[in-house]
Formats: structure tokens, sequence, C-alpha cells
């Protein structure tokens, strides 16, 4: 919706923007005639949440301590129905002891209100002269019965100054801005008295209750936290006792001097014993290589003997050279025997070198210096094995010790871990104490110190009819304007061009207003004269511009709905042809058996009937009846009115031969589903230009000519009056 429609919804409904504000304002007005003044009463109180001194300041991070919960707990406190109770409870014992009315405490019409609340019978029973404590104590219990009574029904179930409901809505406390230091506190009455008396009761109660929470609440921390100190020294004495008796079950003075100690005996004794066993093993190597060369002695003398065989092999096969040639032995003899002879040579020199390797090595040494080594360094070995087989038990002696410690020291460090906890519990237990016994002197010396004193009000507070007054108008403005926009959005009417074009989807050739007077020469005639001319230039242009057209061309006006007004239209339309010098034939439904064809106004009228096979119709010549003679090569235009197709066929064949249709809607019908539908099966069948005309419209949608743009000339027919073709 842009503003101009916006400007011209509300104009349409200006009555409501006149009526329901004037309407609000004067109902505000007429509630607010007996408006009885009001006394406010205040106080501030100094509670010390933030910046107050305690004796836990000293020990806080820092020496502010904003604390909004605890400020909430207060007001909470004030709130609640034993608290509003205590207070109309005292107001109520101090103004059932006036024998006459008070300025200060109750006025004269609080004063025969409470008379009648109270009668005399009842009041016999209160203890009028036992004092304010004794009123108050019979105020409470009645207060408790279970039974229904006269104090009862004015604390608790009516809305007198007593009741705890009236209070708890009157009564106001709120901190002061950016500080929890100071509580703010109003009270609300028709009484200054009442007013002033309220408000001091309920900072005394707000005292005593707090108080009594906030030490409650002590006292409790203290006795948990000192049971918990019980349990922890219990528990710190009974480690104690574990770690005494673990000391002396495993005779363990110093269970990690101890371990020490073993660790450094047993890697002292390693050490020796390596030591020792590379003395053993160096003895071994001596022993073995004082052996190896005693058997090299051996060696010598076989190289000896192995020399002096091959000497005498080398001899012998020498003397049998010698004979073989002396005594002409055959060639191959000799040659086998020089050949043994060669290989003597060999035998014989190899077995010298070998000689020559053993009797030149530094192992030739005497044999009895050989044998006097041998002696000491058996001697020596035999000694070191000694050795080693002492440290081998000293050392599994104390690997044992060491395997005897190790869990021992688990459950030592166990004993020891579980004295530690328990010491930390016990000492952080204590200090919960201390804080807590802290915290419960300082709660019992905390108190809420009134900086201001309830005040007596002088002057009632101001007027708000003023104020009613005008958001009553205001509220009457909004309902105006929610009823305004609730009947647009469900009004499924066309009663706007723009709202008719979103709906139906085709642009608005042509906005008629609804013509009562067409002889009369007004802006709404004038406008329908142009909208007519208007429309009358668009059909033309259409025509001219479609291609192949036949001759006559055929315009088609339709409606889906009756009562659309398509037949003015029409009509409107023959009579421009007819005043251009055109010959134009006037194809409507058939309203009656009389309709006959007839030629008025230069226009020329054939009624048809709607047959049942209406759909199958091919062209006007076999819709139009016979005797009517139509003949369409007579004329220039033909405007043919279709039936509303609500409720009719829509000639599918004859349709082809439309040049142009017409959609006529009447901007006070619905535009729903079926419309849509309809309009889209249509617009499949003809397949051809359509315009669309928006009839009836309201004086505040239509665009009016001046008198110089329009023609002076009426137009042809009422349309409030229903036409006799119209369907």
């Amino acid at each position: 919706m842009n503003i101009e429609v916006f400007l011209r919804v509300l104009r349409k409904h200006l009555i409501w923007f006149l009526v329901l504000p004037l309407l609000t304002a004067g109902m505000a007005y007429y509630m607010t005639r007996d408006e009885v003044k009001v006394y406010t009463s205040s106080a501030s109180l100094y509670t010390g949440l933030s910046s107050g001194y305690s004796i836990t300041s000293d020990s806080r991070p820092s020496f502010g301590d904003h604390s909004t919960s605890a400020f909430d707990n207060m007001l909470t406190t004030l709130q609640s129905k034993e608290t509003l109770l205590g207070v109309g409870g005292r107001l109520l014992a101090d103004h059932l002891q006036l024998e006459q009315p008070d300025s200060l405490i109750l006025g004269q019409a609080g004063f025969d209100q409470l008379q009648a609340d109270i009668p005399a019978t009842f009041r016999i029973m209160l203890p009028t002269w036992g004092g304010n404590n004794a009123m108050r104590q019979a105020i409470d219990s009645l207060a408790k019965l279970p039974t229904d009574n006269p104090v009862k029904h004015l604390l608790l179930q009516s809305d007198s100054p007593y009741s705890i409901f009236s209070i708890g809505e009157k009564l106001q406390a709120v901190p002061r801005k950016n500080s929890n230091d100071v509580m703010l506190l109003e009270y609300e009455a028709n009484d200054p008295g009442v007013a002033q008396r309220t408000l001091s009761h309920a900072i005394a109660m707000l005292n005593e209750r707090y108080s009594t929470l906030k030490t409650a609440e002590t006292n409790s921390v203290v006795g948990y936290y000192e049971s918990q100190l019980e349990k922890a020294k219990q528990a710190l004495d009974g480690a104690e006792a574990n770690l005494r008796a673990f000391s002396v079950e495993h005779r363990v003075l110093d269970y990690d001097e101890e371990a020490r100690n073993v660790a450094a005996s047993r890697e002292a004794l390693v050490r020796e014993y390596n030591e020792e066993l590379m003395r053993r093993n160096a003895a071994k190597a001596a022993m073995d290589a004082l052996k190896g060369r005693m058997r090299q002695r051996g060696t010598i003398r076989k190289a000896n003997n192995d020399l002096g065989e091959q000497q005498k092999q080398l001899a012998e096969a020498e003397k049998q050279l010698a004979n073989a040639r002396a005594y002409n032995q055959p060639r191959s003899e000799i040659t086998r025997l020089q050949a043994k002879v060669k290989q003597a040579e060999e035998e014989l020199r190899s077995s010298a070198q070998r000689y020559d390797a053993a009797t030149l090595t530094d192992e030739s040494a005497p044999q009895q210096a050989l044998s006097q080594n041998l002696l000491e360094k058996t001697i020596e070995y035999e000694e070191s094995a000694a050795k080693l087989e002492t440290y081998q038990k000293r050392i599994a002696e104390l690997d044992g010790k060491t395997t005897e410690f190790g869990p021992l020291g688990s459950q030592l460090r166990s004993l020891k871990r579980d004295l530690s906890v328990a010491e930390k519990e016990y000492f952080d237990v204590l200090q919960h104490v201390d804080q807590s016994r802290m915290k419960k002197q300082d709660v019992a010396a905390g108190k809420l110190e009134p900086l201001d004193a309830p005040d007596y009000p002088l002057v009632p507070k101001a007027s708000k009819r003023l104020q009613l007054l005008i958001i009553g108008f205001g509220v009457g403005i909004f309902l105006a304007l929610l009823l305004t926009a609730l009947r647009f959005w469900m009004d499924k009417s066309l009663n706007s061009p723009e709202q008719a074009e979103t709906q139906i989807g085709v642009p608005m050739a042509a906005i008629f207003p609804t013509v009562k007077k067409p002889n009369v020469y007004s802006r709404v005639t004038r406008t329908a004269r142009t909208m007519f001319e208007q429309l009358f230039n668009t059909i033309n242009i259409e025509v001219a511009q479609t291609e192949g057209k036949p001759y006559p061309p055929i315009v088609t006006v339709f409606s889906i709905r009756t009562k659309q007004g398509k037949t003015w239209v029409a009509e409107g339309l023959t009579r421009l042809y007819n005043d251009a010098d055109q010959r134009v034939a006037f194809c409507y439904p058939r309203t009656s058996p009389k309709d006959r064809r007839t030629f008025k106004n230069g226009v020329s009228y054939f009624p048809y009937t709607v047959r049942p096979d209406f759909m199958n119709v091919t062209s006007l010549e076999y819709l139009i009846d016979h005797d009517h003679e139509f003949e369409a090569s007579q004329f220039d235009w033909i405007v043919l009115e279709l039936p509303a197709l609500i409720n009719s066929q829509i000639p599918v064949y004859m349709m082809k031969e439309s040049v142009l249709s017409v959609l006529v809607v009447d901007a006070n019908s619905a535009w729903g589903r079926a419309e849509r539908q309809l309009l889209s099966l249509y617009t499949r069948v003809t397949n051809q230009p359509m315009l669309a005309v928006l009839n009836r419209v309201g004086g505040d949608q239509l665009q009016i000519p001046t008198r110089d743009d329009a023609k002076q000339e009426p137009v042809y027919r009422d349309q409030t009056t229903v036409p006799t073709t119209e369907n």
C-alpha cells in the first residue's frame, strides 16, 4: 500500500477517527469523575551493602561489594506475605486504639470506615487498653485463625489500607541510582497519616525480619562448619595414629634416611664387585696366555722332528734318483723320481719355514719362568673368585632389603598423604568456622539505618486525569487504525485500482464511478465520459495493432460474476462508435422471450439465446435467431456481451473470431480462487488482447478531470439501476 492509497483509506474511514477517540476519551473522563486524592510518603534507608564497613570488610578482595543479590533478597523480604501481614497488623493495632479521628494517624473517613468494618460487638473482645504489644498479638492470632472474622477479612481479603494486597501493590522500594547503599521507599494512600505510619511500620518490619533471617542463616552455617570441624579433627587424629603405628610395627625411625643408606651401600658394593670382577678376569686371561706359551714349547719340538723327517725323505729320494741314473732306468721312472725329489725339497723347505717361525717368537721363554708366572696368576684368580662370592651374598642381602622397603615406602607415602589431606581439610574448615563466626557477629550487629524518616505528606499527588484523557484519546486513534487495517486486510473486494491490478494481474484500462444521475452534468458524469473516451481509444489502438483481424472486428465484453455493469459499459461503447459514424451491432444474451431485434439511437440490438450447446457455437450467425436476419458484413463493429462465466459456458470456438476482450469487474465484488481460475480458462481459450475495466469505484479512488478536459455531455444511462440485459 502506497501513501496515496493509505490516505484514501483514512479519508474513507474518517468517521472512525473522530468517534472512537472521543468515545475512549469520554470513558476515561467518566471513570475518573470520582478520583480520590492520593498522598505519598517517602523515606530512605542506608543498607551499607556496597560501601558500608563491617567486620569482614578487611578480608574482602576489594573494599566495595556491590551485592545485587543481597539487595534483591532484601526486596523479597519486604514484599513477602509475612512482612506485609505484620505491617497491616501493626497499622490496624494503632487505629483500633483510637477513640476519635487523628489527622496524624487516621482521618475522619478512614476512622468511620474502620468503625463500620469492625463493629463494636467485636471490638469489645480486643485488648484495647492492654497496650500496643497486646493488641498486636491479638490481631496476629485472629489473622491466623481457621475461621473467618472481621480482622482476618481486613488483613487478607479486603482492599482496605490494612490488606496485604493493597500494601504490597502500593509499597515501592528501589535502590538509588548506581548504588545499593541506599534504598528508596514510597507508599501511597488516600490518608497522609496512613501513608506515613504504614511506611514506618514497613521499615521496622523489614529490619526485624531481615536481621532474623540473616541471623538464622548464619547460625545454620556456623553449626554446619563446627560439625565439619569436629569430623576433620577426628580424621586428622586417625591419620596421625596410623602413621605412628606404622613406625612402631616396622621399626623405622627415618624411612627416607635408611632407604638412602641402603641405596648408597648397594651402589658402593656393586662398584667394588665390578672392580674385583675385572681383576679376576685379568688373572684368568693371564693364566690362559701362560698356558698357551707352555703349549708352544711342544710346537717347536714337533717342528724340529718334522724337519728331520723331511731331510730323511729327501736323502732317500735323491738316492733312488742316483741309482736310477746309474742303472739306466727308463725315462719315465727317472722323471717320476725327479718329481718325487722336487716334492721332498718343497716339503723340506716348508718344514724349515715352520721351524724358523716357531723358534723366532717372543714366546720362546724359559720353561721355569713360565711355570712361576702361571702359579702366581692361578693364586690371584682363586682369591678374586672367593671375594666375588662374598660380594654376591652381600648384594643379595641388600636387594632383599630393597624389596622389603619398596611396599613399605608406598604404604608410608599413602599414610603421609592421608595425614596431609586431613591437615589441609582441618585448617580449611577451621578457616570457614572463623569466617562464619565473624559473619554471624557482623549480621547480629548490622541494622538498616534510616537516612530520611517517613515524611508526612501535606499536599496530594497531582491528578492523572489529564494523562488518562490523553491516553484514552490515543487508544481511540489506535483502535481506529486497527479497525481500518483489519477491514482493509480482510476485505476481498477490488475497492481500488491498485488492488484490482494486483489481484487480477491485468492493468486497468478504465475506472468508472457510480453514475446515479446520468443526465446531470457533474464531476461523476464528467469522469465517466472521460473514462469511456479513454477505453474507446485503447480498444481502437489494440484492434489496429492486431494482425489478420476478421472483419468486422468483434469486441467481446464479459464478466466473471453477474451484475458487474458490463451491459452499461457495452452500451457506452456502442454509442461512441455510433457517434463516430460507425455501424454497430450489439449482441447480448436474451433475458425475456419478448426481446427482439431493435434499432435505437443508431445501434442495432440483437438478443441471443444461451443454448445448452453454447460452448459449441462457432459463429454469431449460428448463435443469433434466424428470423433476426443478422448479417455481420452489414456492420463496421460488433460488440458481443457474454453471460457471466460463473454460471454459463464459454463459447470456445466462437471466441476465436473475437479480436479483443473487455473484462468488467465491480469494485465492490470479491476476487477469489474461482474468479482467477475462470479468467485463466478464458485467457487460454481466447488467446487475444484483454482489457480490464473497474466499475463503481468510490470517489476517493478517482482522478476527476477538469471542466476544460472533459466533454460536457451526459452519460447514457443510470448505473444504479440494474440493466435488463445484465446477468
